[in-house]
């Protein structure tokens, strides 16, 4: 329907509605799958969108939309709802309006993103995972099933719980995703160091990161800076904070 543009190779089983009699335009790239009765391309639900204003939805290539999911355009004319290529996104998922997901994601049946979350690469979720607006999941990171997320996932991370809570790093999709033992160990440490020490001069939060990016084995891991860096943006202006660690200092 509507500005439609669909690359080569794309399949679209019974039922599924593709783009919409909008202002606007939805892009789809190459040897996609769209499920039965999925809808990809609707108007957004943000009651903020105004008749008549362009919205956008662009799509990579290699993805397979489950039946029944939901993707939505943007909520205005200078945003644009966007993932990338190579991913699963099982039966009855929602993507909101402007959200941003990367690529080789899986989310499981009914994770729902609200409007304008950032998905970073090769994350997973379980099923029936909520994630609140504005919240930014860091790569390689595990949603658990049933969890709801109200702030950031740092990358790396596991999280479940309502809300969902910090439960370590995602070992297993780390080693599945070719992270050395070496790389492992390292950011373990750091993730002890951090979040986990339960000494009286553990110091502050901030002071534990400081002192994570100054100790020099794990300065030089590249995987311990990125996953230091992650935290530290989570904390910039306009976004959530990180997950809570359940025994974590905050002060």
């Amino acid at each position: 329907m509507g500005d439609t543009k669909l690359g080569d190779q794309c399949v679209i089983l019974t039922g599924a509605i593709v783009g919409a009699d909008l202002p606007g335009q939805t892009v789809i790239g190459s040897n996609n799958v769209i499920g039965h009765y999925a809808v990809v391309g609707a108007k957004c639900q943000d009651l903020k969108y105004k008749p008549g204003d362009e919205c956008f939805l662009h799509i990579g290539d290699n993805n397979d939309i489950r039946e029944y999911s939901s993707i939505h355009r943007s909520s205005k004319s200078s945003e644009k709802t966007a993932i990338g290529d190579n991913n699963l996104i099982m039966g009855a998922c929602h993507i909101a309006h402007d959200c941003r997901v990367g690529d080789n994601n899986i989310f499981a049946n009914n994770t729902l993103l609200a409007g304008h979350v950032v998905v970073e690469d090769y994350t997973h979720t379980a099923g029936a995972t909520v994630v609140h607006q504005f919240c930014h999941i860091g790569s390689y990171s595990f949603l658990g099933g049933g969890s709801v997320i109200a702030q950031d996932v740092p990358k790396y991370m596991m999280v479940s719980g309502d809300r969902a809570e910090l439960r370590g790093l995602n070992l297993e999709g780390l080693r599945r995703n070719g992270f050395s033992s070496m790389e492992i160990r390292r950011m373990r440490r750091a993730y002890q160091q951090i979040f986990m020490r339960d000494d009286t001069n553990s110091g502050s939060f901030i002071d534990r990161l400081a002192e994570t990016e100054q100790e020099k084995e794990l300065a030089e891991c590249s995987s311990v800076s990125s996953m230091v860096q992650s935290i530290r943006d989570s904390f910039e202006e306009g976004r959530r904070g990180i997950c809570k660690f359940r025994n974590w200092n905050c002060s």
